[in-house]
């Protein structure tokens, strides 16, 4: 199982926004939308053994579970869509029990601490950072939970939290890339056995 835990942190916790302003009234969801996309979506596929929790300022957290998920389309409009949905549904959320609020899609009343914690019961964290090891000189982790930020850096609590539950603290490359683009190369790393296998 693949993971990725992805912080918002101006995302909205409520579902009056609206879709045709995702990365204005929205809180930039564009962007927690574009790493959703990139985490499940192959070339007429879809990658059933990732799980992509969208944590929302702090507040509530969006899974998505790529063995059970119907609805996704490869648009950042209607993953939103998806997102609104479950925050209609955030009533029905009780403590840390999720709400299932389409198949695949559920929302938790939790934040970063709660999910973290969480995540790193079921695998090996990965921070991904410009400062952490060279990819390349990491062995490939085993269930691996990469743990990204929105186009925020980590607030000082957030890192702080990090830096305790991380594994590995890991770079992608030379350049700083967006979190959607971060995941890509994730996957690739991962699909090619630390890229020793085509």
């Amino acid at each position: 199982m693949r993971q990725f835990v992805v912080v918002g942190h101006d995302a909205p916790t409520t579902p009056d926004f609206s879709l045709d302003d995702l990365a204005g009234a929205a809180g930039r969801l564009d962007v927690l939308c574009r790493c959703v996309n990139s985490a499940f979506f192959l070339s007429h596929d879809i990658r059933e053994d990732v799980r992509t929790h969208l944590v929302l300022a702090d507040e509530y957290t969006v899974t998505f579970e790529g063995s059970d998920l119907r609805r996704l389309n490869p648009d950042e409009r209607s993953t939103a869509a998806l997102v609104r949905n479950a925050l209609e549904e955030r009533e029905e959320a009780i403590g840390h029990i999720p709400v299932e609020t389409s198949p695949g899609v559920s929302l938790t009343r939790r934040g970063f601490e709660a999910t973290l914690d969480d995540v790193a019961r079921d695998g090996t964290v990965v921070q991904l950072h410009e400062d952490g090891d060279p990819v390349v000189d990491v062995e490939t982790p085993t269930d691996p939970v990469f743990v990204l930020s929105d186009h925020h850096d980590f607030a000082a609590s957030e890192a702080g939290l990090l830096a305790e539950a991380a594994d590995e603290r890991v770079s992608l490359g030379p350049e700083r890339l967006h979190a959607d683009h971060a995941i890509t190369v994730a996957h690739n790393y991962l699909d090619t056995a630390g890229f020793t296998r085509y």
